[in-house]
Order: C-alpha cells, then structure tokens, then sequence
C-alpha cells in the first residue's frame, strides 16, 4: 500500500501573492531561482575570467548569450520534443514561454549554438574553450530550476511507498517520488566537480574535458532518474524508454568522447584561439 508518505506538499509557487496581486503581477518562486541561478553563475564566470585575465566586460555579453540560449532552446525543445501536435496547430503559442513548457535538452543544444556563435563573435576563442568554462554554472543553475520545479509541484516522480515519498496535493493524492530534489541534489555535486575540476586540478587546460564531464554526468543522471518519474506526454507510455531518455543518449556519448579526447590533450595553451 503507498501510504508511508511523509511529506504532504501543497506549497503556494507564487512569491508573496498579497503582495503583487492588487498590482496585478504574479511572479513565482520558480522564476526567481531560475535568475538566481543565471546570476550565481555570473559571479563564477567573472571570477574565471579575472583568473585568466581576459576582459572582464566578456562576463556581460556570455551572459546575455546564455539566457537567450537557454530559454529560446529549452521552449522549442519542448515545442518539438515534446509537443509538437499541439504546437503546429498553434503557431502563435511557439513563443509564450509563460504558459509553461522548457525541456533541458533543448536548453543544452541552444546553449552549444549560443556559445559558439559569442565564441566567433565577442571572444574569438575556440568554443570548447567557452563550453567548459560555462558549463560549470549551468550545473549549478540546473540545480536551482528543478528546486523550482518542485515549489511548482512539476516533473513529478513515479508512486513510490518509500519513506520519504511525498505527496504532491495539487496534482493528486498519491506518494511519490521527491525526483526533482533527486535531480537538484546531483546537480550540484555535479557542479562541485566541474567546479574543482577547474579551480584545484586543472581540467580547464584540458579543452573539451570540463565540457565532455558535463554531458556525460547531467544526461548520464537524466537517463538514470527517468525511469523515476511520471511520464511527461501521454505518447511516452508505450515507449520503452521515454523521451528524455532517447534524447540523453547521444548527449552521454558525445560527452565520453569529449572526455576521451580532452585527457588526450593536456597542454592547452591559455589564450589560444584555435
């Protein structure tokens, strides 16, 4: 029987309602982190780039890069991973990104085409060079979008009658699995790797390394937890594995092999822009 839940969730995702709502605004706590996490990563980026003394005003133009990247790409994957049925009926909705609906694997793939375009453009760097620089922040930002997702009551788990099951009272009465907190936690150990893979061991010198842990450890994870969350679309019950699984795959092994190559080159130059 799944009845040793422990936890009963029925926390209001909107920040400070009474607050906002006589000016007619609602701003959500999950919107809040997903800025917090842009601006933390900020923070790092700067810090990377004083360490390597490249141009500090850099950290301004990635940044605004990154969010492009991430939200453009994670609303049109979502749009074409996942409901494309609806989409191609509703044009005009492709963009209204407040209406819900972001798929990290397309937020990873509009980031790649992001930092390689401010790669060509702003720091004539090699984009590796930028990918494994970034990609330590968007660990940690992923940590904080899913902590989002949960004050969401979202991307729910699969029942479960663990004791730490929880469940979620504004989408049913069934025990589940926390899988948001599983995915926010390993996020950021992920991110402390990345992080002292760079500032105490070096891997920065390593191009492509940081970058090929990165995908090799988040979607590594994803393809793992996906099995303990519900289904997303109803077309993924029949699958047998579902969407974010099929689309985790190419992403570990391209992640292996960025990992393979990077340990085979570990005298990068700094500065070098080939």
């Amino acid at each position: 029987m799944l009845n040793t839940a422990q936890i009963y969730w029925n926390f209001d995702p909107r920040f400070f309602p009474s607050l906002f709502e006589n000016i007619g605004l609602e701003p959500r706590w999950y919107g809040l982190l997903f800025a917090a996490g842009f601006l933390v990563g900020f923070q790092i980026i700067k810090k990377i780039l004083k360490i390597e003394n490249r141009p500090e005003q850099w950290a301004d133009s990635l940044l605004i890069y990154v969010m492009v990247g991430t939200v453009l790409g994670a609303r049109l994957g979502h749009v074409f991973f996942y409901d494309w049925a609806y989409y191609s009926q509703n044009l005009n909705e492709i963009l209204m990104i407040w209406k819900g609906g972001l798929a990290s694997h397309g937020a990873a793939a509009g980031n790649i085409i992001a930092l390689y375009i401010w790669s060509k453009k702003v720091s004539k760097q090699h984009v590796l060079w930028t990918l494994d620089r970034v990609v330590i922040t968007i660990a940690l930002a992923g940590a904080f979008i899913r902590l989002g997702n949960f004050l969401n009551s979202e991307i729910i788990g699969s029942p479960t009658n663990v004791p730490w099951a929880v469940v979620f009272m504004q989408v049913d009465s069934i025990p589940r699995h926390p899988s948001q907190i599983y995915e926010a936690v390993a996020y950021l150990g992920i991110f402390t790797i990345l992080y002292l893979s760079y500032f105490k061991f070096g891997k920065g010198n390593q191009r492509g390394f940081i970058f090929g842990a990165f995908l090799s450890l988040v979607f590594g994870f994803r393809f793992l937890i996906e099995f303990l969350k519900a289904e997303q679309k109803d077309f993924e019950v029949e699958m047998v594995l579902n969407m974010g699984q099929w689309l985790s795959i190419p992403l570990v092994l391209a992640g292996l092999y960025f990992l393979w190559a990077g340990s085979r080159n570990p005298t990068e130059v700094k500065g070098s822009d080939q």
